[in-house]
């Protein structure tokens, strides 16, 4: 796991060298292990290195292939990267056009390059794993970069026709000197409604990210064509089900899918370990590890004082049934406020959450561990969250949206009215909407905001979340995971695991992320996923290896006191960016000032998480002197 960064079209190569340099140095954190600099003909590449499989120096990037035309950077792991590299020295045994590659290397990079060589942009259909990388081809002048199918792990980019950049963080091209610090007017929008920006905008202006499962390959006399983003691999093109299976065999099926995703990731040549909070996902991520590994699995649980949010004797009850090297860090409520000017510092893009993988990503780091399993992804994949069932049900009461508009939302304004709270003014937007279709229902679901709140609070129009098709042949709860796929979990989740984590370089493995778990499981019809229990399939397909009160029992995760926080300890530290905030030319003054004026009020449509995101988005534009 590391940083990569890279310029394409600056001639001069002393400028090249400065600004190459200085985003590298910007990535240092994500790579303490190593640094290289690659600079030649208007090609410029950065690698900071993180060592996690074949930590001798010969994993040195960037790294460059046998005859020296290929040059490579790369941030993942290839978890088939062994199989891979069979098979490519197989099909060169066998009568292929091409000579075997000269393997030199023990590492997935040399894979990757080989891999490229020999087939292309269609290498990435062969590849399992994590990651964001770039080739330059010398005899031609392209560059090839490229994302992991689910968006693992980031590529941001910056083009004004003549160069282009690009990087693993957004303040590595802040640091190029390109990139004008200018805050994006038009995705302002999209943060207030959902506490971020989805992909491919950025809330930098003209920055924008590579989508998951995309590529794009650039010459540099051609930059000022654009930069085209090429799929290679969609949720869309995922089949259903044809022929129904009995339950029984598709809890096998995913239980195969499962065990497999978990036994590829224990591939490192470095200390590792899982995170164990004591819930349905990690637990079975920590039972399957147990299973596979022949020694004992090492485990990291953050309990706390406070035994309103302690899940100490669950994660201990775990531990203790698979014998695990149990890590439990114990930490107060003053403890994680003095860490939190830390956390928003070493926050690359502002977002409305983050701040608990921070803290677990330092102490697990600090315990010698350099790599991790996570069990994010779930919660999307299984239908576990209440969303699933909220959406699921307006699904089956469609026909209500045939009614006129007017008719609909009367009942809605008399029990908002009534009942003022954020479900009743949901209800009422939701009876307002001109139809009920997906496209419409799962972005109301996912607001903070509503349309007409956040135009208030910005003077201006709202912008839409980006666009997702849905496959015709997909089950309600399967298309409700294609959008938790394609938004929620890549453009909050992942970016914010991404960011915390490599903070303090450590590197996060989420085997329910698997690729080939994910097309089963989106295959599958709504009838094995309906969510009469929380993640019913899952916990059927691996009964047995958990206790039934670990997944029983109510979700608890980080559920920190923030209102109060933010009403005391925090009070000033809020108030001070909300007030900086509303001095800005693109808020509505009065209406960010009367917002913070509700929530000290105790009004029940002011939660502290409508107020959190703008405070961090203040204060993270004040750190990297954002203009907006």
């Amino acid at each position: 796991m590391c940083g990569i960064c890279g310029i394409l079209g600056l001639e001069d190569k002393d400028k090249a060298r400065g600004a190459i340099t200085r985003m590298n140095r910007a990535l240092t954190h994500r790579g303490p292990d190593d640094e290289g600099t690659f600079i030649e003909n208007g090609i410029a590449l950065g690698h900071r290195r993180l060592s996690i499989i074949d930590l001798s120096a010969n994993g040195h990037q960037p790294m460059r292939s046998a005859d020296g035309r290929y040059t490579i950077i790369y941030n993942g792991e290839l978890y088939n990267f062994k199989s891979l590299k069979l098979e490519l020295q197989r099909a060169a045994t066998e009568g292929a056009n091409t000579n075997p590659y000269p393997f030199k290397t023990q590492s997935d990079t040399e894979v990757i390059l080989a891999a490229y060589i020999r087939w292309g942009a269609n290498c990435l259909k062969y590849f399992n794993g994590m990651f964001g990388f770039a080739i330059w081809d010398k005899e031609k002048q392209e560059l090839f970069i490229a994302r992991d199918r689910l968006g693992i792990k980031p590529i941001y980019y910056w083009t004004d026709g003549k160069i282009f950049a690009f990087a693993s963080e957004l303040r590595a091209l802040l640091e190029s000197n390109f990139v004008p610090r200018k805050l994006d007017v038009a995705s302002l929008n999209d943060y207030v409604s959902y506490q971020t920006v989805h992909a491919p905008n950025t809330i930098i202006e003209d920055v924008k990210m590579l989508l998951p499962g995309h590529y794009t390959l650039l010459k540099k006399d051609a930059l000022v064509n654009g930069i085209a983003q090429n799929k290679y691999w969609s949720l869309l093109n995922i089949p259903a089900q044809k022929e129904e299976k009995p339950y029984e065999e598709i809890c096998k099926d995913v239980q195969t899918h499962l065990f497999n995703a978990v036994e590829a990731r224990l591939i490192a040549d470095v200390p590792f370990g899982a995170f164990l909070s004591g819930g349905i996902d990690s637990s079975i991520i920590v039972a399957i590890m147990s299973k596979l590994m022949s020694r004992k699995v090492k485990t990291f649980s953050v309990t706390f004082d406070e035994n309103t949010f302690n899940e100490a004797p669950y994660s201990s009850q775990v531990a203790k049934m698979y014998d695990t090297e149990h890590h439990e860090i114990k930490l107060s409520q003053k403890t994680f406020l003095d860490r939190l000017p830390q956390a928003l510092s070493s926050m690359d893009h502002p977002s409305g959450d983050g701040m608990n993988s921070f803290i677990v990503s330092e102490v697990t780091k600090k315990e010698g561990i350099s790599m991790a399993l996570s069990g994010l992804g779930s919660d999307e994949l299984f239908a576990g969250y209440p969303l699933f069932k909220r959406l699921y049900q307006v699904e089956k009461l469609k026909w209500l949206a045939g009614f006129p508009v007017p008719l609909r939302a009367l009942p809605a304004l008399v029990l908002k009215t009534i009942k003022p709270s954020i479900a009743t003014d949901k209800f009422f937007e939701l009876c307002g909407l001109p139809d009920w279709n997906m496209d419409r229902t799962y972005p109301l679901m996912r607001k903070i905001f509503s349309d007409r709140e956040t135009s208030e609070l910005l003077n201006s129009k709202a912008i839409h979340l980006r666009a997702t098709e849905f496959s015709s042949e997909h089950g309600t709860l399967s298309r409700i995971s294609t959008l938790e796929l394609s938004h929620y979990i890549p453009d909050i989740l992942l970016r914010d695991t991404d960011q915390m984590s490599m903070a303090h370089a450590l590197e996060v493995r989420v085997p329910l992320l698997d690729y080939k778990l994910v097309e089963y499981v989106i295959g599958l019809n709504d009838k094995t996923k309906y969510p009469h229990s929380p993640k019913k399939l899952l916990t059927d397909a691996t009964k047995g290896l958990i206790p039934d009160n670990i997944i029983n029992r109510p979700k608890m995760g980080f559920t920190f006191p923030w209102r109060d926080w933010m009403k005391t300890e925090l009070k000033t530290f809020c108030e001070g960016n909300i007030k900086s905030l509303a001095k800005r030319d693109s808020f509505n003054h009065d209406k960010i000032l009367d917002l913070w004026s509700s929530f000290q009020n105790n009004s029940n449509r002011t939660p502290w998480y409508k107020i959190w995101h703008l405070v961090v988005l203040e204060n993270w534009m004040q750190e990297n002197n954002i203009n907006g």
